[in-house]
Parts: structure tokens; C-alpha cells; sequence
């Protein structure tokens, strides 16, 4: 930032020496340069600062201690949101009006005793005017007494009842992002779970472990081999750093559309920063932190203070949320997502209620992630069906999961079932099926049935050798009717001959069958029972 003879050489004489009057200061140079020079090093001066500050009215020390909180610089819109505006003035109109000496708001206060500038500085998002406190002014005011320094976090600690039910974190996103991964590869759809698919993926995607939708084969081998506390850093990093994840876009109940762009990890590490300030291990009131939030940083998010270019409706009625007045469910909105959301899920905070079904009211910041036990063993019956619980290696879910069928499951266990159709699956993708027993034995809890065992190996080596099938049959009273309809135009719909009298209907055929059966003056009866079994035609 500039210093203060910087900020000073921008105005005009009559500017200087009105500054200069309120300072007690008398200037010796009629020459703008020089007499700014001469202007900051007398108001650089201790003694002379330290009778300013005592001066500064009660209604202004907000707003000093806004800057100073923000290290010293806020944009000039959120500022003037909440400080108010700095008014036009030119020379003329500051002595007619005396301006300096009336200001109308606490910015017009610092700003014509010289502790508040203004300028345009460059930023990611490009070049944004900002009210800022000159570089060597800044550290003097941070050290007068009484002023507040920028140490304080956020909010206030949770009171007993805001933490009375507690939601401690965990690591249940690295089942899911298993989950993902195994379903993307064999492509199928991805499991109901209490964490968003969508989420998981972008997460993936962030650590450069799914490239699109489809799976990065080394990555992916890489992070399953990791130690469940490695894999859990190795998102939440990539998260933090990420280019390409945007919070902003996966609110639930949101819908952003049209082109406009915004900077999601700039908004992420503003956040993220203020979070850090937090003390750990200590109860902190959700609402509080969000409320100080919007009252000290609220545009964290829009590093030009713009609320109206942005197309975010409500998903319920389709209401566009524009404007600072839908800031809570907006940018608000986000704050809490990624506390209550991406923290927990990355095992970063826990939670807690103020009821046991109440919406999350505090959080605490955790030294490290609590991570799940990798010494489990998985079940597996004869039939082919294997169970496998959160304890067993994601790794050896992951590989097994990819030979199976998938069978609805009970929360903390996954369930499979190795089918002709999920074993011809993985042989066509390359997974040799000789395999598999091998794997499951290795983590199995007791020893492989037998026959199960045998079963995968001779399909293995002779493929499949019983086939069941869902046919509709039709049964007629005698074998002359049959044979009267393989001479009519309804012979091409009959498959294969059972018995004289019972034959095969080919799939989809049934009416037209029907219709043959009615032209040769017989009426079928359809016989489709409540248990699942064959449906049957039966004519006479």
C-alpha cells in the first residue's frame, strides 16, 4: 500500500492545508509536493497521533478498528456500505460547506484528518478501489493504546446450550469417494449417501483422482494406497489450493446460471483464514461468527462488492436472490456450507446442536481428524454374497467391489454379490476372476465356502453352465391347436416347442398371439401370478 506522503501528493493544496488545520498543523511550502511531504512527517510524528486518536469520536472508532482488523485496507464499497460515503468535494465547496470540519460520516472523519485514503489496487480479480490506511501510518495506529488490535477472531465462543448435542467428525467421506470411484469405473450409478455425490466428485476432481467423470488410473491407485489420514489430507489440500472446486455452485437449494464467474478459492482462503483465527479445541457459536462475517467482511466473496451481476435463484419458487439484502442466503449461506459441510465431512470440525433434530449452532476447530480403524474382515457366503464393513481396507472394497453386483446396504457395512453377469463385467474390463478368491480370502473372517470358491473357478475356466430364464409359455389343450397355429400368420411370434401342446412365446408377442389364438375362434386366458414366476397363456 502507499505510504502516507503517496496518499497525501494525490490531493490539492486546499485539501493539505485543511488537513493540516485539524492536526494543529501550520504549513511553511505553497507547493503541493513539498507541503505534503511536510504534512506527513509532522503527522508521523507520536505525541501528535496520540492526541488525534484521543479526539476520535465514538461513533468513528468503529470504523478505525475495521481497517485495522483487515489489515489495513477494505474495499470502498463495503467500507461505504458500512461506514458511509465519502462526498464529492472540490476545493470550493470544502471551504464554503466546511466539509472537513463537518464530515457526514465516519469515512468523511478519517478521511479529511488523513488516516483513511483511497485508490485502486490490482487484485486476482483485477483492479479494485479500496480505503486503506497508508503502510507507514499503519503500524503506529496498531500500537496506540486503546485501539483495537486485529488479533480478536470472529463471533464469540458457544454458550452451553448452542453445544448441547454434539456431531463429532469423522472420515466417512473416504468411503464414499471409494464408492464414487468403483461405481464411475464399472458405470453404474453411485449410491444415496448423507454426502452428496457431486461433492465427492468435485473433491476428486480437485486432487486430480477423477478427470471429468472417469477415474485416473495411477492417482487412484496412489490415494487408496495411502494411509486413511494421508488420503484424508490429501483432499482436504487439494480443496484448499483448488482452482476448480466452487462452493458457491454446489450450495444445496441454489442455482447459479448465465456466465458470469467468481473467485472461489479467493473466497475460500479469506474464509478460511478468518476460521483459523478461531481458537482450537474451543466451542465457537455458528451464528456469531457469521454475523460478525457480514458485519466486518462481507465481501469476501465479491472482491468488488457487486450483489446485483450474479444470477443465483432459489431452487423452491425460483426467486433470484439480488442484492446485499440476500446476503444471508447467499454468501451467508456459504459460510455455513463450508463449516457444517466441507469442514466436517473433511473431518476438520465437529459440530454440535442446540436440539437433537436442530439445525448445527457451534463448531470446533480439531488438531487433526479423528480416522476409522482398516483392521476389519469381510463375510462371504456361498451363495456369493460378500459383506464388508467400514473397517475392512477401502483399497480391498474398492478391488472387490468392481467383481460384484451391488445389494442394497445398512449404514457402517457394504454389501456385494458375484453374479455370471458381474464376473463376464469385470473379465471384459480386464480383471482376471482367478483372482478374486484369493483377495477375499486374505481379508475374509473365516474360510471361503468351498463351493463358492469352486463355482468362481470353473466359471472361470468353462464359462457359464446353467442358465435361468423368464419365458411366457403357452399351453394349449391339444396338440392339434398348436399345430394349426404354426400354420398361421402368428408363427413367426412361437419360439421353441416344449411339448405338443406347449410352446415358447417370444418376447413382446403376447398380443399378437392373442389376436391368432381369437381368428381360430379359441380365447386365451392370461395367467400372471402374485409370486414372481413364468407368465403363462393358456387357450382351449
Amino acid at each position: 500500500m502507499p505510504d502516507l506522503v503517496q496518499a497525501l501528493q494525490k490531493q490539492d493544496l486546499a485539501f493539505l492545508r485543511s488537513t493540516a488545520s485539524l492536526w494543529g498543523v501550520e504549513l511553511a511550502s505553497a507547493r503541493p509536493q513539498e507541503a505534503a511531504s511536510e504534512l506527513a512527517a509532522a503527522l508521523l510524528e507520536g505525541h501528535l497521533l496520540d492526541e488525534m486518536l484521543e479526539t476520535i469520536p465514538a461513533e468513528v472508532r468503529p470504523a478505525l478498528d475495521a481497517l485495522l482488523q483487515a489489515g489495513g485496507r477494505i474495499s470502498r464499497a463495503d467500507f461505504t456500505r458500512r461506514f458511509g460515503a465519502i462526498r464529492p468535494a472540490g476545493p470550493a465547496r470544502r471551504e464554503r460547506e466546511q466539509v472537513y470540519r463537518h464530515p457526514g460520516s465516519p469515512a468523511e472523519f478519517l478521511y479529511y484528518r488523513a488516516l483513511l485514503a483511497v485508490a485502486f489496487f490490482d487484485t486476482p480479480s483485477g483492479p479494485q478501489e479500496f480505503a486503506y490506511i497508508p503502510v507507514d501510518l499503519l503500524p503506529l495506529l496498531a500500537a496506540a493504546p486503546g485501539v483495537e488490535a486485529a488479533t480478536t477472531p470472529l463471533g464469540r465462543p458457544a454458550v452451553p446450550a448452542e453445544r448441547r448435542f454434539i456431531l463429532p467428525a469423522g472420515d466417512t467421506i473416504l468411503d464414499d469417494a471409494v464408492t464414487l470411484l468403483a461405481a464411475n469405473r464399472l458405470g453404474i450409478g453411485v449410491p444415496a449417501s448423507d454426502i452428496p455425490a457431486q461433492v465427492v466428485g468435485a473433491l476428486l476432481r480437485a486432487a486430480g483422482i477423477l478427470a471429468g467423470n472417469e477415474p485416473v488410473p495411477e492417482a487412484v491407485k496412489q490415494w487408496l494406497e495411502l494411509p486413511p489420514a494421508a488420503a484424508l489430507d490429501r483432499l482436504a489440500t487439494a480443496w484448499q489450493e483448488s482452482e476448480v472446486f466452487n462452493e458457491l455452485r454446489l450450495l444445496p437449494g441454489l442455482v447459479c446460471e448465465g456466465e458470469w464467474s467468481n473467485e472461489a478459492r479467493l473466497a475460500r482462503q479469506r474464509l478460511l483464514s478468518l476460521i483459523r483465527a478461531i481458537p482450537v479445541n474451543r466451542w465457537w457459536s455458528l451464528s456469531a461468527f457469521v454475523q460478525d462475517i457480514h458485519a466486518h467482511h462481507p465481501d469476501f466473496q465479491r472482491p468488488v462488492g457487486d450483489y446485483d451481476s450474479w444470477f443465483i435463484r432459489r431452487a423452491a419458487d425460483g426467486v433470484y436472490l439480488r442484492g446485499f439484502a440476500c446476503w444471508d442466503e447467499v454468501d451467508g449461506a456459504l459460510v455455513r456450507f463450508l463449516i457444517t459441510r466441507l469442514l466436517f465431512w473433511l473431518g476438520r470440525v465437529d459440530l454440535a446442536t442446540s436440539g437433537q433434530e436442530g439445525m448445527v449452532s457451534a463448531f470446533r476447530l480439531k488438531t487433526k481428524p479423528e480416522i476409522s480403524r482398516q483392521d476389519g474382515k469381510l463375510t462371504v457366503a456361498s451363495n456369493g454374497r460378500i459383506v464388508i464393513s467400514r473397517q475392512v481396507p477401502r483399497l480391498v472394497r474398492y478391488q472387490v467391489a468392481r467383481f460384484c453386483e451391488w445389494e442394497p446396504s445398512p449404514p457402517g457395512e457394504y454389501r456385494y454379490r458375484v453374479t455370471v453377469q458381474s464376473l463376464q463385467r469385470c473379465a471384459g474390463q480386464g480383471l482376471k476372476v482367478g483372482a478374486l478368491p484369493a483377495l477375499l480370502a486374505k481379508h475374509a473372517q473365516s474360510e471361503l465356502p468351498p463351493a463358492f470358491v469352486k463355482a468362481v473357478k470353473r466359471w472361470e475356466s468353462r464359462g457359464t453352465e446353467a442358465r435361468l430364464e423368464t419365458q411366457m409359455i403357452l399351453r394349449l389343450s391339444r396338440a392339434e391347436v398348436l399345430e394349426e397355429l404354426h400354420r398361421s400368420r402368428a408363427a413367426r411370434f412361437l419360439g421353441e416347442v416344449l411339448n405338443p401342446t406347449t410352446v415358447i412365446v417370444k418376447p413382446g408377442a403376447m398380443s399378437r398371439v392373442l389376436a391368432a389364438l381369437a381368428e381360430l375362434g379359441l380365447l386365451a386366458e392370461v395367467l400372471v401370478p402374485d409370486q414372481p414366476q413364468d407368465p403363462t397363456l393358456q387357450a382351449k
